[in-house]
């Protein structure tokens, strides 16, 4: 089986992206599966069974961290991919933090921006641009060259190592090779344990673990504070 992991800022085009990548994959023979992993709520598991995918799921982290809730299920998650003997499995990620990564070390990184953020989104995104394989840039239907051609820059600047691919999600432009793409360079999952690629957060806070007094003597664990200017 063969992994993916797919992060993104929130509204970036993620879902609409991997539900016309799938399709493609599906279409060409193999098993695929996909499973949304999100904060509040969502439908996206209802989208992709509309568009004919059969191997999907979907899980809410509600009060949880949706980082650590997804790095948490990963190894059962898995376990659900390797059970229906699927070819491909996609993890989509909430995308909330741009301190975390979700990308997981032997699996094939995805990182979805989206034009409409401007030319410094990339400098904001953080780990799961860097650590990524691919960068898939959506909306750029609704900018000018110039503006493809510096966001692209941009994202390859902080991840030189990545390829970008201008894709549409809405219309599925660009899906087609963004799966060629996928089928060549995602290898099956390496028999080890699984392991991220970029660590969590150091430690927790006290608002971590419930608290909502503010002020610095309710502070415990993990702290760090503004240094402001005189």
């Amino acid at each position: 089986m063969r992994l993916v992991t797919v992060a993104g800022p929130p509204t970036c085009g993620k879902t609409s992206v991997l539900r016309n990548v799938a399709c493609h994959l599906q279409t060409d023979g193999h098993e695929v599966g996909v499973i949304k992993l999100d904060c509040l709520t969502t439908n996206d598991a209802e989208r992709y069974r509309q568009a004919g995918l059969v191997h999907v799921a979907q899980g809410l982290s509600g009060s949880l961290c949706p980082d650590h809730f997804f790095a948490g299920n990963v190894p059962r998650l898995l376990a659900w991919g390797k059970q229906r003997q699927l070819d491909f499995l996609f993890l989509e990620s909430a995308g909330l933090c741009n301190r975390c990564s979700p990308h997981v070390k032997g699996a094939l990184a995805i990182c979805v921006l989206d034009h409409l953020g401007g030319v410094q989104l990339p400098a904001k995104v953080g780990p799961m641009l860097r650590s990524a394989d691919l960068v898939v840039a959506t909306r750029g239907d609704l900018v000018s060259q110039a503006e493809r051609e510096v966001f692209a820059l941009e994202a390859n600047h902080h991840a030189p190592k990545a390829r970008v691919l201008s894709v549409q999600g809405r219309t599925g432009q660009g899906t087609l090779e963004l799966a060629r793409k996928i089928e060549r360079m995602a290898s099956p999952l390496p028999p080890e344990e699984p392991r991220l690629r970029f660590s969590m957060p150091s430690a927790v806070c006290s608002y971590c673990l419930g608290e909502t007094r503010l002020g610095d003597e309710r502070q415990i664990g993990n702290l760090k504070l503004l240094e402001l200017p005189a």
